[in-house]
């Protein structure tokens, strides 16, 4: 874990996170690059799955800096009893802050609230111009993103304000204007300050009865962030207001500019920056290289230790039925556990990054490692068993020599089903900061960039039908055809 005094030197690392969703990385990459600019190494990790995600990580110093809302901090993140009065004041936040080593600081100048998003041709058609009219159409279909639905300043209370008897539906807030545009769905939490609003032709509805407060664009850190570091950040203070940072938005959803090319202008256009100061750009090939190689390991490392853990256990517990149908069942109880819940269980323990992402996909290439080398132990011909024990052979080598060749075939079949489960689980690792090729899935995701998604998902795919292919020619080597066509 990574903890900075005032003393902080210019060319130490300072780690910066954002959330899933468009301005969010976008406010990410300006404070970056505005950073790196005076000599501090920034390394990004960008693109966490939530709040609270983010949030323990700058709590548990695995991040150092990510943009948040003050309307978020109040609602997600303070119990009810922390909540400052009404319109507070950045000050007010921080006096609940400070004592947990956390604060924030430099508004951006915006405030990106709530707000209720309909196709702007079905508000006219339906003379919906508020949430108040909403309770007249009761045949609407909502969709929310599964934080709004699960948060105290969303879905749940917004009903009861509103007297709305809807049942929405979850959905990636990425996917929803989409959603929207192809009439799948009639509404969804959107934010004020969205490009999408624009590009999908949509409305926000009046909040006629004041219900979200209001979302400040803020710096949000730790009270042993450099000050150095913070005194840069200041000169972003009130440069970004409702429509600028609207413009900016658009670039990237509309224009199809990336983060790091909109942000990097931004900072020059306003002076922040030279010519020579922005960053360069990492092309399709440099990034689908950092991706895959970033996936491979996080695969390979896994795997070998399921591998390792897996078969040793195996060889140990085969002989004892009760034992074995016990680790299997313990095994395959890990594997009900949802994919997502189970990273997002690692961090209060292992924090983010690549350590809790392996040790989750370790986890989850045990039980095919585990069954298929206990199955084939057990299911060996006990006639072959008792011939190597009359020989008078030890148990190690009737292991070495009798069982595990005969075992073998069964076994590569477990490792290689493990493989393959590890290659698409480790998709899910970006979003908790571990990179691979779920990163530019994670970034589509937040974009509705169908381009960006196939850039992770195809070579996903093909590294799985890769590891096929290999495993193919693996077992063709080293297993005999008789046994290859039994098995």
């Amino acid at each position: 874990m990574l903890f900075y005094s005032s003393a902080f030197a210019a060319d130490e690392k300072l780690v910066i996170g954002s959330k899933m969703h468009a301005e969010s990385y976008l406010l990410a990459e300006i404070m970056a690059q505005l950073l790196e600019s005076d000599g501090f190494e920034v390394e990004r990790k960008f693109g966490f799955g939530g709040t609270l995600i983010c949030y323990n990580a700058l709590a548990s110093s695995e991040i150092d800096l990510y943009p948040e809302y003050t309307g978020t901090i109040s609602e997600a993140i303070f119990t009810a009893d922390e909540r400052p009065a009404v319109n507070p004041e950045l000050g007010d936040f921080n006096e609940i802050l400070n004592p947990k080593g956390l604060k924030i600081f430099s508004p951006f100048g915006f405030s990106n609230s709530y707000a209720m998003a309909i196709k702007k041709t079905l508000a006219e058609e339906r003379n919906i111009k508020s949430i108040s009219d909403l309770k007249n159409h009761p045949d609407l279909t909502f969709s929310f993103s599964h934080e709004f639905l699960n948060r105290d300043d969303g879905w749940g209370a917004m009903k009861d304000v509103y007297g709305l008897v809807s049942a929405p539906t979850g959905i990636q807030h990425g996917l929803a204007y989409k959603a929207i545009d192809e009439g799948f769905i009639d509404l969804t939490d959107a934010f004020t300050t969205d490009g999408d609003i624009e590009r999908y032709g949509l409305v926000n509805l009046e909040d006629d009865l004041d219900f979200f407060p209001k979302y400040y664009g803020v710096s949000f850190t730790r009270l042993d962030f450099p000050d150095r570091a913070a005194s840069l950040l200041r000169q972003l203070e009130n440069k970004l207001s409702d429509q600028k940072m609207r413009e900016l938005n658009a670039k990237v959803v509309i224009d199809k500019k990336t983060f790091g090319v909109v942000a990097g202008n931004f900072l020059l256009e306003n002076s922040f920056i030279a010519q020579s100061d922005l960053a360069d750009q990492n092309t399709l090939i440099d990034s689908l290289i950092k991706n895959t190689l970033t996936h491979i390991k996080l695969t390979l490392i896994a795997l070998t230790l399921g591998c390792f853990v897996g078969l040793v256990a195996a060889f140990l517990i085969f002989r004892s039925a009760k034992l074995s149908r016990s680790v299997i069942y313990f095994t395959g109880l890990l594997q009900t556990i949802p994919s997502i819940a189970l990273l997002a269980l690692m961090i209060p323990i292992l924090g983010i990054g690549e350590i809790p992402a392996i040790t989750a996909l370790f986890l989850y290439s045990l039980m095919p490692i585990l069954r298929s080398a206990i199955t084939a132990l057990t299911t060996i011909d006990p006639v072959l068993s008792n011939m190597s024990k009359a020989i008078g052979m030890t148990r190690f080598q009737q292991l070495r020599y009798v069982l595990f060749p005969l075992a073998l075939p069964n076994i590569l079949s477990g490792i290689k089903t493990a493989a393959i489960i590890c290659i698409g689980t480790a998709t899910l690792a970006a979003f908790i900061g571990a990179g691979g090729l779920g990163e530019p899935i994670v970034t589509g995701l937040a974009l509705n960039d169908t381009n960006l998604i196939l850039q992770g998902a195809i070579p996903a795919a093909c590294l799985a039908i890769l590891v096929e292919i290999l495993f193919e020619l693996l077992e063709k080597r080293i297993i005999p055809e008789h046994m290859r066509t039994a098995n």
